[in-house]
Parts: C-alpha cells; sequence; structure tokens
C-alpha cells in the first residue's frame, strides 16, 4: 500500500468513525464498518484513483455498510420477535442528539474516547485504538499487559459508551471546558508513559511519544484558541525534544543537568517556544501552560549552569497555586535547591515523608537524595538513592539510582 494512501486513511479513519457515531451511537459498529470501508477503498482507490473527497467517500460507504447490516438484523428480527418489542438493532441506529454546532467530528471522537464515564485506563486504550489507529496488540505491548486484559479493557468501554445511548454524543457548551480537559489529561498520560515509562526495561517508547504529540497536535489544530491544548502540545515538544540526549551511548540514562544540550532536537524546541509565547498572554493559565514555561526556560539556556533558577522557582510557585501536587512540590524542591541551596529545597521535601501514601513513591526518596548529595550528606544520600532504586519498576531508573548510590561509596 502507498504510504501516501495509508496516510491518508490514517487520517480520515477518526473523522469517518465521529461522524457514525453522531448518526448511529454504537462503537463497535461504526469500527466494523469503517474498517469495511478501508477495505473497499484498498480495493477501488488504486485502479480508479483517489476521490476528490477521500472522507466522504469512505462514510458513504461505511453509512450504507452500516444500514445494510440494520436491515438484514431488522428483517431477521422481524421474525423472532413481535412488534411491540423494542429490538437491539433499533437501539443501535437510533439517532443520537447532535452536538453543539461548534464540535466538529475529530473534537467529538476526542471526547467520546475521553468520556468521564470510562476509568482512566480505559480512556488511554480507547483513544490509542480510536484516534491512534493502534492495534490491541501494540496498544498492550506498550503498557506491558497481556493482550487479552488490553482486549477485555477496550471491549468493557465501549460497552460502557453504548449503554450511555442518546446521551453519548451529548455535549454542552457548557460542559466543553471540561471535556476538553479531560482529553488534554489523557494526551498527558499517554506522552508521560511513552516518555518515561513506569515499568519495563526501556527508557522510553517512541511509539507513545510520537502519537500523543500527533494527537495533540491534531487537537490543536481544531482548538486553536484553547491555551491549555497549546500549552500541552508545547510541553510535549520540548520534553521530547530532549529525548536524544536523555540516554548515554550505554543507554543509561542522563539527567538533564548533564545532558548534551547539541543533541536537543532544536526545531521541536523553536516550535514549543514559540507555542509558550503564543499561549501564555490569552487570558488564564493553566498547569500544562506553566510546565511548557518551565521547560520553556531550560531549553534557553545554552547550559546548565546558565539556566535562570529563579524564574522557574517564580513558575513553580504558581504551578503549585494552580495545580497542587507531590510531584509539583518535587520539582519544585529541585529548583528551589538550584536557586537557593539545598536545605531550602530539602525543607519542601521533609513534610511528603511523613505522608504514608508517598512512602513508596521512588521518585520521593530520589529527589531527597539528590538534594542530600548537594549538601553533602553522603550516608543519607546512598541510603535514599538506594531507597528509590528498591522501589521503582523502571529498570533504566533502577540502574541509574543504584549507580548514583554506588558512587557515593
Amino acid at each position: 500500500m502507498p504510504t501516501s494512501l495509508e496516510d491518508l486513511w490514517r487520517r480520515a479513519a477518526p473523522q469517518v468513525l465521529a461522524g457514525l457515531l453522531r448518526r448511529h451511537g454504537d462503537f463497535d459498529a461504526a469500527e466494523d464498518a469503517v474498517q469495511e470501508a478501508l477495505l473497499a477503498a484498498a480495493r477501488q482507490w488504486p485502479a480508479d484513483g483517489v476521490p476528490a473527497d477521500p472522507t466522504a467517500w469512505l462514510l458513504t460507504v461505511a453509512s450504507r455498510r452500516i444500514v445494510d447490516r440494520h436491515r438484514s438484523d431488522t428483517a431477521r428480527a422481524a421474525r423472532e420477535r413481535t412488534d411491540a418489542l423494542l429490538t437491539p438493532v433499533d437501539r443501535l441506529v437510533a439517532p443520537a442528539p447532535e452536538p453543539p454546532s461548534g464540535i466538529d467530528d475529530d473534537v467529538l471522537l476526542f471526547l467520546l474516547c475521553c468520556h468521564p464515564a470510562l476509568p482512566p485506563p480505559a480512556r488511554v486504550a480507547l483513544t490509542l485504538r480510536a484516534l491512534g489507529g493502534l492495534t490491541t496488540t501494540q496498544i498492550a505491548r506498550a503498557f506491558l499487559v497481556p493482550e487479552a486484559t488490553m482486549a477485555q479493557r477496550i471491549s468493557r468501554a465501549k460497552a460502557r459508551l453504548r449503554a450511555l445511548g442518546p446521551d453519548l454524543t451529548a455535549v454542552t457548551a457548557a460542559e466543553l471546558p471540561e471535556r476538553v480537559a479531560g482529553v488534554a489529561h489523557v494526551l498527558y498520560l499517554i506522552f508521560t508513559e511513552g516518555h518515561a515509562p513506569t515499568t519495563g526495561p526501556m527508557p522510553h517508547d517512541v511509539s507513545l511519544t510520537a502519537e500523543a504529540v500527533r494527537l495533540c497536535r491534531h487537537l490543536h489544530e481544531r482548538l486553536p484558541d484553547v491555551g491549555e491544548v497549546t500549552g500541552l502540545l508545547a510541553l510535549m515538544l520540548l520534553t521530547d525534544a530532549r529525548r536524544d540526549a536523555r540516554t548515554g551511548p550505554d543507554g543509561a540514562l542522563v539527567p538533564l543537568a548533564e545532558q548534551d544540550r547539541s543533541r536537543w532536537d532544536a526545531g521541536a524546541v523553536r516550535e514549543g517556544i514559540a507555542l509558550v509565547e503564543s499561549a501564555l498572554p490569552r487570558g488564564l493559565v493553566g498547569p500544562y501552560q506553566l510546565q511548557a514555561a518551565i521547560a520553556a526556560v531550560h531549553a534557553e539556556a545554552p547550559d546548565a549552569e546558565h539556566t535562570d533558577w529563579a524564574q522557574i522557582d517564580e513558575l513553580y510557585v504558581m504551578l503549585e497555586r494552580v495545580a497542587p501536587s507531590p510531584v509539583v512540590t518535587l520539582n519544585h524542591a529541585v529548583a528551589v535547591a538550584m536557586h537557593r541551596g539545598p536545605d531550602a529545597g530539602l525543607r519542601l521535601v521533609e513534610p511528603l515523608l511523613g505522608d504514608p501514601a508517598l512512602d513508596r513513591y521512588h521518585r520521593l526518596h530520589a529527589v531527597r537524595a539528590h538534594l542530600l548529595e548537594r549538601r553533602g550528606d553522603v550516608e543519607q544520600a546512598r541510603a535514599a538513592y538506594a531507597a528509590a532504586a528498591s522501589l521503582t519498576t523502571s529498570l533504566p531508573e533502577q540502574r541509574y539510582l543504584n549507580d548514583r548510590a554506588a558512587r557515593l561509596t
């Protein structure tokens, strides 16, 4: 299959799927119809040429498939049920209420895959399946779970959406900001898992980071005035720009301060900074914009020594106001230590040590170890590094932390 056709189909398929869901409201039936339409395109387009409007062509063919299946099922149901009974097929093809006119099919599919009725793992899986075009096998491999487990997760998500009936595509204008925020969170989770996998032997998973960036870029194109979507895309680009420098020749993790910045992706850095600069002047500033601004300050420094830690400290203060969390506090502690010394950073970390819920969070111990090392407290730093290494399920992080502890002996 020519690459151009593959790319075209990949862009068009989510729009076709969203259009079918808007009309018919059944995920499984819509997915099956899209696949049949793509097969028809694979047979006809190479011989007849690509239609002037490929998406409309696919939508027409897929819609006919659903209508044909409905007619067949209805005829069979008529023989098996009385006219007084409502068949499952009737529910399948019942038209769903139209979403607000400002929501196009692309955005609608994002909202459906990240529906608040679904648990977060299901939102991630369904987004990668329906919008990313990844197979169940690929998604299962990325998250290191059995394929059967991932298949069940996706199947349950579709069933839950189907159970919503007419409410599936009902999104009011008042609900839209919160729903878009939910989509952004799912894309952030996908990117984060790819950038720093929570388990397994790899330091990163490019298939996930690339897909998260692609999907976020697509959402940004549809919602260019939503500051947090812009901020999230900037954050992804600025973070992913450092990917090649995050590991050494032996595959070992390299901390930010020691990275060779000439290996950063300069194009991604420029685009990320431009997005930050375009997003920050618009009204309220959200957590993704602030995180992107912090990443931009790092990216603008020629080396670690010339990083504007005072500005990063100030940005973290703002971030803790709008989105307080232990992770933000730990990152802030590192910035404070660089700006005001390790003791100031440790004062932010110490209160977290008394929280039983964080006791087994490896990064808490890793940050504390780093700050203790900077203070010159070798024994405690070594113990904290060892504790962090024993708690992480990421093999690259485990190797890095054990190496740091070994260097202090």
